[in-house]
């Protein structure tokens, strides 16, 4: 293969890409974002940030391909990968995007409302934009599509399960590569009990025995489990119940549990750990204490599910890079195995663990694993 290959992962007023060169292994060239999309946009590429119009996905598109024409030396885009986050029931891994599909997954948007329509606007965009690169669509909840039914289903009448209402989990992609660098590094404990902490904006769990998912903090929407930053988390079902009896309607409830709550809605400052860390406010404090506790209780809950831990991963941004949530979260799972390393863990290494069970600290690259399905296409 003679060519590129672009990835594009649409949010609602973002477009974060990446350009590979189409190979078995792509190696990436360089990639970047534009945010503020219909507003102040402004494209981000290595050191270089300007201001573009982009009021739409189009647009935003068009000022990324403006931005990459230098880098392309005349190469041809091969194909186009694409995050969508929700690939319902049946999809359990990438598929070449075709009107079709196409159709089906927006009928989906209803399950990923923040996700899915931006995500297709990035698909219609690129399509637009590149008639004859095939189009490759890479799914947040294929990577859990394997889950025994227990950890699928909820507790309602059967035919709701039958109609699509199941826990689907998502931050696939990252899990996808989680599990890939775990074979590759450290394969032992890869085919053994692992539970990956996915810890960014958006926050779940992930249960892998031998490299699979089998149990994962998020369910039907990607509000469950824990809370992010500005979503709720587990929620008890009659809160809903009780707030459209007191008249909000589900276009107010939806922006309350999706935009307003999380780390935003408890602390009233910021749906940003590293502003509420630095804060000196009692509500900043009171966010970061449910915080480390649901993170604690879903580690136990995801240990119970695999029978025990063999591993523990710390990934995403919260994840990565905030020495003071892991220690936090880890302080009361010593029953576990799990403690951590005041050095290792202050310096983000990659090995943090000071008890009998390995706890890792791995940067997540769902680029990657996008551009790895799409190469897999050109095949």
């Amino acid at each position: 293969m003679s060519g590129l290959i672009l990835t594009l992962n649409a949010g609602s007023s973002s477009i974060k890409f990446g350009l590979y060169d189409a190979a078995p292994e792509p190696e990436e060239r360089l990639r970047g974002q534009v945010d503020g999309l219909g507003t102040a946009a402004r494209l981000i590429l290595g050191d270089e940030v300007r201001d573009v119009a982009a009021p739409d996905h189009a647009a935003g598109l068009a000022a990324i391909l403006a931005a990459l024409d230098p880098h392309l030396a005349g190469a041809p885009i091969l194909g186009v990968g694409h995050r969508v986050v929700h690939g319902g029931a049946d999809i359990d891994g990438p598929r070449v995007l075709t009107p079709a599909l196409i159709e089906t997954l927006s009928g989906l948007a209803s399950l990923a409302p923040l996700h899915q329509p931006h995500n297709l606007a990035g698909v219609r965009a690129a399509l637009a934009a590149f008639p004859d690169a095939v189009q490759v669509a890479a799914f947040d909840t294929a990577f859990h599509r394997g889950h025994p039914w227990v950890n699928d289903t909820f507790a309602l009448p059967r035919r709701f399960y039958e109609a699509g209402v199941r826990r689907y989990g998502f931050h696939g992609l990252s899990y996808d590569y989680i599990a890939g660098r775990l074979a590759a590094d450290f394969n032992d404990i890869a085919q053994g009990r692992v539970i990956v902490a996915h810890l960014g904006n958006g926050a779940s769990l992930c249960a892998m025995r031998a490299g699979r998912s089998v149990g994962s903090t998020m369910g039907f929407s990607a509000l469950d489990g824990m809370p992010m930053g500005t979503r709720c988390g587990q929620l008890d079902p009659g809160v809903i119940l009780h707030l459209l009896a007191q008249g909000m309607d589900a276009e107010a409830i939806t922006t309350l549990l999706y935009r307003e709550s999380g780390l935003k809605g408890l602390s009233g400052l910021s749906h940003d750990m590293r502003t509420l860390l630095a804060s000196d406010m009692k509500e900043a404090a009171e966010a970061i204490d449910y915080y480390v506790f649901r993170l604690t209780r879903e580690i136990g809950a995801m240990a119970a599910v695999l029978g025990g831990v063999d591993a523990l991963v710390f990934t995403g941004g919260i994840g990565e890079n905030s020495p003071e949530i892991r220690a936090r979260a880890l302080s009361g799972l010593d029953f576990l195995g799990l403690a951590v390393d005041p050095d290792a863990n202050g310096s983000s290494a990659t090995r943090i663990d000071a008890g009998p069970v390995p706890v890792f600290v791995l940067p997540t690259d769902e680029e990657r694993v996008i551009a790895r399905a799409t190469s897999a296409a050109l095949d």
